[in-house]
């Protein structure tokens, strides 16, 4: 467990505008220790400029976004406390990985010695003398996150940590951040892409156009957000089509398949005794759940359209 005390992230009504553009506007959430949150949005919605507002490299046109109930530059030995990864390409390419490391640690007021740890925390510990200008563009993900590790911090901000990394890293990007989280740390990372959400987050932040669409547990957004229905083929689809209008079952062609038909609000069990009784023979007969990509795209879809 973490030693450090639990450190909430709250955007209190942030509004930031440049010029005539609004990108984040009255945006309020907060973040917890002990979960992986998730900060979604399509590109441009807002993400990456509320994560350096948290960090003090964006001033706020208005509202406040505080670690710990502190802007960060209140904060004592602020690395300690919070640790980002905006960018990972920000190092030069002819310092080596352990040294890159040790200059953030004396900037930040750390001790030397978290440098080897850290960096066989994220892998490159048989790397460290490489110059980081030879790595791979996930190699340089890792020594960003590293970057980010180095002041063992309470809380980690990590913006499309993802970005890079082949399925092997992106498998170890997971579990480092529902490590990092169970040691009690805040963890929010950002992306654009639903399938990495799926796959990590305890919990979601939805913005578009710099707006809060959704701000709860992953599990709570796919029962609100999805719909599961019944998937069935069958050699005689209108036979089953008119056996399932008798027993007042909704059913529709399905446009991918010849022989398939969509069944809205009925199990599997239902549909498979209708089918049964007027002696239909099935090829398959499954349950499907709505893409929360479809779902993602369908909420993101509708505020560009109403906005």
């Amino acid at each position: 467990m973490h030693s450090s005390n639990p450190v909430l992230l709250q955007a209190h009504s942030l509004v930031k505008r440049y010029g005539r553009l609004t990108a984040v506007d009255d945006l309020s959430f907060a973040v917890r220790p002990g979960v992986v949150t998730g900060f979604l949005g399509p590109n441009g919605a807002g993400k990456s400029t509320t994560l350096r507002m948290f960090l003090g490299l964006d001033r706020p046109t208005s509202g406040a976004a505080t670690v710990g109930g502190l802007r960060l530059a209140e904060t004592p030995h602020p690395m300690r406390v919070v640790g980002a990864m905006l960018d990972a390409r920000a190092v030069h390419p002819r310092r080596t990985a352990g040294d890159h490391l040790a200059a953030v640690a004396r900037a930040g007021g750390v001790a030397r010695s978290r440098v080897a740890p850290t960096l066989e925390r994220v892998g490159l510990g048989a790397v460290a003398d490489r110059p980081a200008g030879d790595f791979s563009l996930g190699m340089k993900q890792r020594l960003g996150i590293a970057t980010a590790l180095i002041g063992d911090p309470s809380v980690v901000i990590f913006d499309e940590p993802l970005n890079g990394l082949d399925p092997e890293g992106i498998r170890w990007a997971r579990s480092l951040m529902r490590d990092l989280a169970a040691e009690g740390r805040t963890v929010l990372f950002s992306s654009h892409l639903m399938g990495e959400m799926e796959l990590t987050a305890d919990h979601l932040v939805v913005v578009h156009h710099g707006r809060l669409l959704a701000d709860q547990p992953l599990t709570a957004f796919i029962a609100d957000r999805t719909t599961e229905h019944v998937r069935v083929r069958t050699p005689d689809r209108h036979g089953l089509l008119q056996a399932l209008s008798r027993a007042g079952v909704r059913a529709a062609p399905d446009a991918a398949s010849a022989d398939g038909l969509d069944v809205q609000g009925a199990t599997t069990d239902q549909v498979g005794r209708v089918a049964a009784g007027a002696a239909v023979a099935l090829s398959e007969l499954s349950s499907v759940r709505d893409s929360l990509e479809d779902v993602f795209l369908a909420m993101t879809s509708t505020q560009k359209e109403s906005a």
